[in-house]
């Protein structure tokens, strides 16, 4: 059945595919553990794809495109950070609108650049590891913006956990007005914060349209700017886990496209075993956290039974799935994700708008 699928080609795969995703995610982590909620990285990853994509073309330089591409979405982060910190705008709907201008932006600065090829942006051979049988290949011959994202994820660890910065930072996302108190400024952390998620999401949107398609298009991004924001509840706002997350979604992401691409058979009651196996899981994770929450057993116990039920209806029966279910698969994946899990580490402050006084 996966005869055709190559599994040294499918996971190095998923180290790109998840690159744009992890960038993204990891940007909007650094955004929420400061206490803001920004919905719109879908925004933010589609304009960097096009100010990147249009700075490498007229440059001839990938490099100058992802840093075009960092400040046009810091940039547009900036305008989210000055209407919500000293407009006091509301954060979901400023989120909201900004997604959806830069989505607009994009379509009108890449009317030009529709279907034009990217610069070529070469793969690094890192010698000795890069020889490493099985290893090298899947981890240490990839373009270097894998790399950088993996460092990223590296330092905002080390940010968050070992530095003073990073100390009130989190301070300031878990109570603003104690932070207020002590006398740190909470606007200023907060800015410096939103800028840096929306340069991450601007990465994350040149990532695409330089390396991953190479080639801009009209919603190139398709939800990876959701998709990070989901991850970063997955990922309990800790960047180790966010890693995990992204690389999950990324794995989701190059499986459904090579099932397509293989045409493979796939037997349905693989579907209901899924159901069941995700129920388990659910369960399991409400057990351990100790919060028997009403929600996440109700889903958990309705996988179960569904599973139970269709295996005796389905065993045995073969059916091709279509092309749009498999491209439904990392949205399924990231909504089951959320409904299962218990979203518990969110900072205390998230979403709440500050009333500095003055």
């Amino acid at each position: 059945m996966f005869g055709s699928i190559d599994p040294l080609l499918l996971l190095a795969s998923l180290m790109v595919a998840a690159t744009p995703i992890l960038l993204a995610a990891i940007g909007e982590l650094v955004v929420e553990r400061s206490g803001v909620l920004n919905l719109g990285v879908e925004g933010m990853m589609i304009t960097g794809s096009i100010i990147g994509f249009i700075a490498a073309i007229n440059t001839g330089s990938p490099w100058l495109g992802f840093v075009c591409a960092a400040l046009g979405g810091a940039g547009m982060a900036l305008l989210f950070g000055i209407l919500t910190q000293f407009l006091l705008s509301n954060q979901v709907a400023t989120g909201l609108a900004l997604t959806l201008f830069g989505l607009g932006l994009a379509s009108l600065l890449g009317q030009g650049y529709l279907g034009v090829k990217a610069p070529a942006f070469p793969d690094w051979y890192i010698p000795v590891l890069g020889d490493i049988p099985i290893i090298g290949p899947i981890v240490f011959q990839h373009d270097p913006m894998v790399y950088v994202g993996l460092s990223i994820v590296a330092g905002v660890w080390w940010f968050l956990n070992k530095t003073r910065a990073g100390l009130i930072l989190r301070a300031v996302g878990e109570n603003h007005e104690a932070a207020h108190a002590l006398g740190y400024n909470v606007v200023r952390t907060r800015l410096l914060a939103i800028m840096f998620g929306g340069a991450c999401a601007g990465l994350g949107g040149a990532y695409l349209s330089i390396v991953r398609v190479p080639t801009y298009a009209d919603s190139l991004t398709a939800g990876a700017g959701w998709i990070a924001l989901a991850i970063v509840v997955f990922a309990s706002w800790k960047p180790g886990r966010l890693l995990l997350g992204a690389y999950l979604f990324g794995g989701v992401t190059v499986l459904q496209l090579n099932l397509q691409a293989a045409g493979v058979q796939f037997p349905l009651i693989l579907l209901a075993l899924s159901l069941l196996a995700v129920g388990v899981a659910g369960m399991f994770s409400v057990w351990r956290n100790n919060r028997l929450k009403s929600l996440g057993s109700a889903v958990s116990l309705a996988l179960i039974a569904g599973g139970l039920l269709c295996i005796p209806i389905l065993s045995g029966k073969m059916a091709q799935l279509k092309v749009e279910y498999l491209s439904m698969s990392p949205y399924i994946a990231t909504i089951i994700v959320l409904v299962i899990m218990q979203a518990s580490g969110a900072p205390g402050s998230l979403g709440k708008i500050f009333h500095a006084s003055r």
